[in-house]
């Protein structure tokens, strides 16, 4: 039986698969427990708050995200918002989207029904949207990773394994290269740059490091 290739093996670009598998692992790391909220009208539900949900968005997609309103409507006692939540892939550069729901019941006079119009709030309509757009765009925003929240109320979930590409540009495996090679082979100028490198803790230099000493041990 001949032996199935790899997913490495399939992609021809090995330096993309690598941020694609780095990208995945952020998003789906769990969110800062002093983010996650509890709501306080139903039991033990958790769920990261609006306002850290856009600061991720814009943290990580930068200028490259959009919020379309795609429909709105009302249902039996309140009022229904979807969106659609347009990113640009970090990896690909192509644009793609989620869509998600939301809903909000309308306010209404103290032992009130939402049916008899004549005892709903003034400005309940102003409030329901705006709340039910809200949790529409977390709704979209959920299915980008687990950092956004979606897992907080599942019991059962995988564990987020640790890629390979960032096991493969630690501190750990810089020092073992840095240490093995032969540095009579290496410019002075490099040696010194990754001494700092490893030095400072430049952890956003690991991978570059790591490249240039596997250069010049060929």
């Amino acid at each position: 039986m001949s032996k199935l290739p790899t997913i490495k093996d399939l992609v021809n670009d090995v330096a993309l698969y690598e941020q694609q598998d780095e990208l995945s692992f952020l998003l789906n790391q769990e969110p800062p427990e002093k983010w996650v909220k509890t709501h306080p009208y139903i039991r033990s539900h958790r769920y990261v708050p609006i306002d850290k949900v856009e600061y991720l968005l814009r943290s990580i997609f930068k200028n490259n995200y959009k919020i379309e309103i795609t429909n709105q409507g009302t249902s039996f006692n309140g009022v229904w918002v979807t969106t659609r939540l347009h990113y640009k892939d970090l990896i690909t550069n192509e644009w793609k989207y989620h869509d998600g729901i939301g809903a909000c019941e309308l306010q209404t006079k103290k032992g009130s029904s939402p049916a008899n119009l004549n005892d709903i709030n003034n400005g309940a309509l102003s409030m329901a949207f705006p709340i039910a757009k809200t949790l529409s765009l977390k709704d979209a925003a959920d299915n980008l990773g687990r950092i956004f929240g979606s897992d907080l109320n599942r019991k059962d979930i995988i564990p987020v394994k640790t890629p390979e590409s960032l096991l493969e540009n630690s501190l750990e495996a810089l020092q073992e290269l840095f240490k093995n090679i032969d540095q009579t082979k290496m410019p002075p100028d490099d040696i010194i740059n990754i001494e700092r490198i490893i030095d400072q803790k430049e952890t956003t230099s690991y991978r570059k490091a790591i490249v240039l000493i596997k250069k010049h041990s060929k």
